[in-house]
C-alpha cells in the first residue's frame, strides 16, 4: 500500500486500460469503484493488476450505504474487504448517503437528514466498516438537491462524525458547490464549517443543469462534463484553507471523454496545488 501523492489523479475507466498501459500518462494516481471488480477474474482484473503495479490506487465505494438505518450488509462488506486485501489501495472511501432498504439496493445514493439519530447510525456503520477493513476510511459529502429536516449544518455533522468514528473526510468540492447553490447557501462560507484538518482527499467533477420550470434550475452531480470555473475557484480556496494540499481526483463517470481530456484536467489541478504550496501561509495574529 502506497500513500497517495499530493497530486491529481483520474478515474480509471475500461476504455482507457490499454492506453494507460501503453502511454503511462503523467498523473499522480488512479481511482476505481470496487463494485466494478467484485468478480474474481476476467479482463478487468487482468488490466487492474498491471495498472496497479504502476500507479497508486484509491477505491471509492458506492454501495456500503453508510447512511442506512439497517446497518451495513455484512456479506457485501466481506466481499469489499477481500478486494481491499487483494489490491491494498492507499485510500478507501464511501459516501454519506444510503442506497439500501429492506434487502434491496437502489441505483442512486440518497441523502439523509443531519440529526442526532442519523449521526449515531452513520457513526456505527463507519466503525463497522473500519473494523472489518482494518483501516480508517474517508467519508464523502453528498450533493443535495433539497433541504431535509436537519438539526446540524453539513459541516458540523461531518465534524461530529469524524470525532465519533475516527474516519477521515473526502471533500467533494463539486458536491459542496452544487448543494449550496441548490439550497441557496454560500459555498465559500459553508466551507469554513468543514473539519478541514480531517480532509485527506478532494474530488472535482463536472455537473449538469435540470430545469424544473422557467424560474428554477437544479444542479445535478452527474460527473459528465469538464469542471466549471466557480468549482476551480472553490478548490483553490479549499487548498488555501487546508493545513497542506492533499490528493485530488478528476472524477468523470458519464460521457467519459478521451484519456487526454482527463489528463489535461489533472494537469490544471496539479498547477493549482503547486501554486498554493509556493504561497506562504499567513498566520492570523490576535491582538
Amino acid at each position: 500500500m502506497e500513500k497517495l501523492p499530493k497530486r491529481a489523479g483520474i478515474s480509471l475507466r475500461p476504455q482507457h486500460y490499454q492506453e494507460i498501459l501503453n502511454s503511462q500518462p503523467d498523473v499522480g494516481w488512479l481511482e476505481i469503484h470496487p463494485e466494478d471488480y467484485l468478480g474474481l477474474g476476467g479482463a478487468s482484473h487482468h488490466y487492474l493488476e498491471r495498472i496497479a503495479a504502476i500507479y497508486p490506487l484509491a477505491m471509492n465505494s458506492r454501495s456500503l450505504s453508510l447512511g442506512s438505518a439497517e446497518s451495513v450488509n455484512s456479506k457485501h462488506l466481506q466481499d469489499i474487504a477481500a478486494l481491499v486485501e487483494r489490491y491494498r489501495p492507499a485510500q478507501f472511501s464511501d459516501h454519506l448517503a444510503w442506497s439500501r432498504w429492506q434487502r434491496g439496493y437502489f441505483h442512486s445514493m440518497f441523502p439523509l437528514p443531519y440529526t442526532l439519530e442519523s449521526l449515531d447510525q452513520v457513526s456505527f456503520n463507519v466503525r463497522t466498516v473500519q473494523n472489518t477493513l482494518g483501516r480508517r476510511i474517508l467519508v464523502e459529502n453528498p450533493a443535495r438537491l433539497l433541504s431535509l429536516d436537519d438539526e446540524f449544518s453539513e459541516g458540523v455533522f461531518l465534524s461530529e462524525l469524524v470525532r465519533a468514528s475516527g474516519c477521515g473526510l473526502l471533500l467533494d468540492i463539486t458536491n459542496l458547490y452544487l448543494s449550496c447553490l441548490n439550497l441557496g447557501k454560500d459555498p465559500f462560507r459553508e466551507l469554513q464549517q468543514y473539519p478541514l484538518a480531517a480532509v485527506k482527499e478532494i474530488h472535482l467533477s463536472g455537473h449538469s443543469l435540470m430545469p424544473l420550470d422557467d424560474d428554477y434550475v437544479l444542479l445535478v452531480d452527474d460527473q459528465s462534463t469538464t469542471i466549471c470555473k466557480p468549482v476551480w475557484q472553490l478548490y483553490r480556496e479549499a487548498l488555501t484553507q487546508l493545513p497542506a494540499p492533499v490528493a485530488t481526483l478528476i472524477e468523470w463517470d458519464e460521457n467519459v471523454p478521451e484519456l487526454s481530456v482527463l489528463v489535461e484536467q489533472a494537469k490544471k489541478a496539479d498547477q493549482i496545488i503547486a501554486e498554493v504550496e509556493r504561497k506562504p501561509k499567513v498566520k492570523e495574529v490576535t491582538l
